[in-house]
This record gives C-alpha cells, structure tokens and sequence, in this order.
C-alpha cells in the first residue's frame, strides 16, 4: 500500500458520484454499492439515535470482508450521509502538560514514564485565545484544549479558567471541545453552560484488551464519564488508538463498544500509535495502512452519521494513503502545529493536500447531530433551535443509511 497513487480527479469524481435515491425502509446506496455479500435486514434493533445496531459478529463479518469491496461500500454510507467533499480541520491545544498520575502505557504525560515531556501548568486564558484565533484565521472550525490530568479534583480555580476559555471561543464562532480526564454530571452542566460543543472521552481499544494498556482507570469509569456528558447535552467525541499491540477481535470489539452506545458518538477519532520514548510501548511498530483503512471503512459503515477524525498519526501516512481513508468514510482531520505532544501537519500542508484532491474545509455546526445540541445562536446560520424539516434531503439520506 506505501506505493499507492491515485490521481486527484478520479477521487473527486468517485466521491461526487450521486447515490440512488433512497427508500425508507429499503436498502439503500450504501447496499447497492457494494459487491459485498453483506446485507441488510430492515428488521434489525435500533439505537436511540435512530440508526441500525450491530452484533459483535455482524461488524467482524463488515470488517473482515475484502478491503476494497469495503471501502467501496464505506464510500457509498458516507456520500449518503455527508458532503464527501468536506473535511473538518481541528486544532488541537495542550493547555497543560505533563504531570499525569495514570499509567496509560502509550502517554509520553503520564509521571511514571521518563519522557522527554515535563509538566507544566494550566495555561492562562490569553495565549489560549490567541491559539484559537490563529487556528480559526487557517480554517480550523473546531478547537480542542487538553489537559493531563486524571480528573477535575482539587481543581477548582483551573475548572473556572477553563470554562471562561470555553466561552470564548465559543464566542468566536467555532466549535469547541475538551478533554480533561473523567468528569462529575455537575462538571458536565457547567461545560454545557459556558458553551461547549464536544468532550473527548476515547475508549482507546475494546474493553478484554483495556487492562494491557491502562490500569489505573477502569473501562465502565470511561463509559460513565460518557454518560455525564451525553446526559448533559454535550455531543461526545469517543474513539481509540491503533497500533498498542491489539488484535483485529480488539478493534472489531471497540467499534462494538462505541457504536452501542444509547447514541452513536457525535465523533469517532482513530488514531495511529505514535511510540514515545520512554513510554512502555515506544518500540512497537507502525500500523500498517491497511489496518487504519479497514477500521475506518468499518466504522463509517456501523456509524453512518459519525464524523470520523483521522487523528494522531495521520503524518505517518502518504497523502495518497490518506486520501484513501477520506474514501473509506474520514472525515476531519487535526491540523496545526502540534497535536498534543506528538507532531502534527501544519495547515499549508493540509491545504495543499486538500486543494490536490478537491476538498474542502467544514464550517462550524455544519453537522446537524452539533448543531441539534447547540443552545447559543450560531452566527451567520439558523438557530440552532429551530428544527430542521424532517423532508429535507440530508434527512433522507440519513433515513437510508438506517437500515444499511
């Protein structure tokens, strides 16, 4: 796959392809597409959010069935369900660094490690803000911060700090997201208050191969910090990261995790392992292209309407390769100067990258499942709380991407 090209206007033109028209209650484009023998059954269980759920088998079977006729698939699910022309550009910020007491074997942050990383702390809200117009000024439309730390305890006057950063950038007009370790159904309210659109909660691999990686936070302590937030009205960004010595059963198993819960996840990251010095898992290989192509296809087939971010890793990968995973159903990618403590392809890149193959960038609350949560205007657009109809022609093709 390392000597894979593919030229930009064979691209584009598969992914302006127009589906047929779907049918509630048929098989739709996404079906129709593919030479799988895959196939769907309209009678299936339903999530809350509308959309068929998959058995553990059902998605081993999605995922190992032949790479190209699965992608080809996951091509038809995502030009159903969104502008296959239009990728989201985040920015992701470390606002404080270093320090961590968990053991995730794969953090260069967690204190048991000797890493090049130190610790520092929160930063103030100025060099935040101008972090955030700078992204916006490049086409970010969502800014994430992180912290490492294991939770909010004890930190009263940098929650405060952090909430005031949610409100302004809010106010900027873009889309915002944190993630700061497990948080309280209280701590939820008060992001949601201030303005935050998404939390970054990842599951990281399934729930039999968990205990390898992290043993200072147990599995069900990450699905109840989802729960805070989805309770509190907050769209959740929850994925993994490939490459931590898994297998395809952990990969099929996380997949299983997330796209059962009661909503599907607003976002899906799937990370590359970038091995750390120091970190236990620092000689572990590079993912294999295939490996990060299938998961993704996979996923966009099981979570029709999931934005699926290619994220830490994504530089390791040729921009056909890439190119390859915005077929298969990404559709985001994080773009700046730095991704946390791992490197990250700065924005002229990205737009190169992306003018190369007819891409555009994703404007802020561009996704009906954000937007449908959002309680402060949205500048420029229709309120957020006025209902989109229910016949408008994204809805349909959500509505077939259903029953797929």
């Amino acid at each position: 796959m390392r000597g894979l090209s593919l030229r930009p206007h064979i691209l584009v033109g598969f992914l302006a392809r127009p589906g047929p028209t779907p049918v509630r209650g048929h098989a739709t484009a996404a079906v129709e597409y593919t030479t799988s023998p895959i196939q769907a059954t309209p009678a299936h269980p339903q999530s809350s959010s509308g959309f068929r759920t998959y058995s553990r088998e059902e998605i081993s079977e999605i995922y190992n069935s032949p790479l190209l006729p699965l992608v080809y698939r996951a091509a038809g699910v995502h030009a159903a369900n969104h502008d296959p022309t239009k990728i989201q550009l985040c920015t992701l910020m470390n606002i404080k660094s270093g320090g961590c007491t968990e053991d995730c074997s794969y953090c260069s942050q967690s204190s048991r490690y000797e890493t090049a990383t130190t610790a520092s702390k929160l930063l103030q809200l100025d060099p935040v803000l101008e972090a955030a117009r700078k992204a916006k000024e490049n086409g970010s439309t969502r800014f994430c911060m992180g912290a490492a730390w294991r939770d909010l305890k004890g930190r009263k006057s940098g929650f405060e700090r952090i909430l005031e950063m949610v409100t302004e950038i809010r106010g900027m007009g873009m889309e915002v997201c944190t993630t700061l370790g497990m948080l309280s159904p209280e701590q939820a309210r008060r992001l949601k208050e201030a303005g935050l659109t998404a939390y970054n909660h990842n599951l990281d691999t399934s729930r039999e191969y968990y205990p390898k990686v992290i043993t200072t936070r147990s599995y069900d302590e990450r699905l109840d910090t989802i729960s805070a937030v989805r309770d509190a009205g907050i769209s959740v960004c929850s994925g993994g990261i490939l490459g931590l010595g898994e297998t395809d059963t952990d990969r099929i198993g996380l997949i299983w995790e997330v796209s059962n819960m009661p909503e599907h996840p607003e976002s899906f990251p799937v990370n590359a392992l970038v091995p750390i010095p120091g970190t236990p898992l620092e000689k572990n290989p590079p993912l294999p292209h295939d490996i990060i192509l299938r998961t993704i296809a996979t996923a966009r087939v099981v979570m029709p309407s999931t934005i699926i971010r290619l994220a830490a890793g994504r530089q390791t990968y040729s921009e056909a390769e890439q190119a390859m995973c915005f077929l298969a159903g990404a559709n985001a990618i994080f773009t700046g100067e730095a991704m946390l403590t791992t490197p990250c392809s700065p924005w002229d890149e990205d737009k190169a990258m992306m003018d190369k193959w007819g891409l555009q960038g994703m404007a802020s609350f561009d996704q009906k499942s954000v937007k449908s949560k959002e309680r402060f205007p949205i500048e420029g657009r229709q309120d957020a709380a006025a209902a989109t109809p229910a016949s408008s022609a994204q809805d349909s093709r959500v509505v077939a991407a259903a029953v797929v």
